[in-house]
């Protein structure tokens, strides 16, 4: 092989950030065994509450000070103002990346209290990507239209100071047309590669169509982890996110 198509090749396999592959497996010895499974394909994860009880700050913190990588932190927290404080003020000192709260405005304001003179970014949850309607009727949530709810959560977190949500990539288009959204982050989980099994997600897209539409970063976690390649998977994914149907009309 010659050096051009070895740095061509290199290039092409190179991680993309803006895919976030959650670890959810039950313990850090599989958390790591799949780390190692993707190697350098992948340079950012997701750990969340499903993993917490199995070593998952530990594992954060080992991948971000060992290995280089960028973590998000997915604890939804939603609690009184003080606690969401503390506890956020506690996660800073871990040098994270990001963390979700729900996206209450007392409970981003607090987060962002806790969060201050860190890098940490604070993301607000929108409405969760497994639920739709009939959930919300059964939560006594108000009633609208998913996206029309979603996006009016989402304006209201940034004007809270939330440097970012998570929502659906259903809205992330509606999300990103909004002024309060400039400057600030789309995370969308609930991304399916084509062909993909949708398993618990309600309010799914592929990953080119969740970038095109506006996310900044894609969440995947079973059509990577439970494939029989892990790191063809991942490849696969980041050849999308490259790939002209990524590219927004305004780019």
């Amino acid at each position: 092989m010659t050096l051009a198509r070895a740095t061509e090749q290199n290039a092409s396999n190179a991680a993309d950030d803006r895919l976030i592959v959650a670890l959810d497996v039950p313990n850090v010895l599989e958390g790591i065994d799949l780390v190692q499974k993707l190697g350098d394909t992948v340079s950012f994860y997701k750990i969340g509450l499903g993993m917490l009880t199995g070593g998952g700050l530990a594992l954060a913190n080992e991948l971000k000070a060992e290995h280089g990588k960028r973590i998000f932190l997915d604890m939804k927290l939603f609690d009184i103002g003080a606690t969401i404080e503390a506890a956020v003020r506690g996660i800073a000192q871990f040098d994270l990346d990001f963390l979700t709260v729900h996206g209450d405005p007392y409970v981003v304001r607090a987060a962002k209290q806790g969060a201050a003179g860190s890098d940490l970014k604070i993301l607000a949850v929108t409405v969760l990507t497994s639920l739709d309607r009939d959930d919300l009727d059964s939560a006594l949530i108000k009633d609208g239209m998913i996206p029309d709810l979603v996006t009016e959560r989402a304006g209201r977190a940034f004007e809270a100071g939330a440097d970012g949500v998570i929502c659906s990539p259903n809205e992330a288009a509606q999300i990103r047309a909004l002024p309060e959204a400039d400057g600030r982050l789309i995370v969308t989980p609930g991304v399916r590669p084509f062909g993909a099994d949708v398993g618990d997600q309600k309010r799914i897209a592929t990953p080119a169509q969740a970038i095109r539409d506006g996310a900044d970063h894609i969440v995947v976690g079973r059509p990577v982890h439970r494939a029989a390649s892990p790191r063809q998977a991942a490849e696969d994914i980041v050849a999308e996110l490259r790939s002209p149907q990524a590219q927004r009309a305004n780019t």
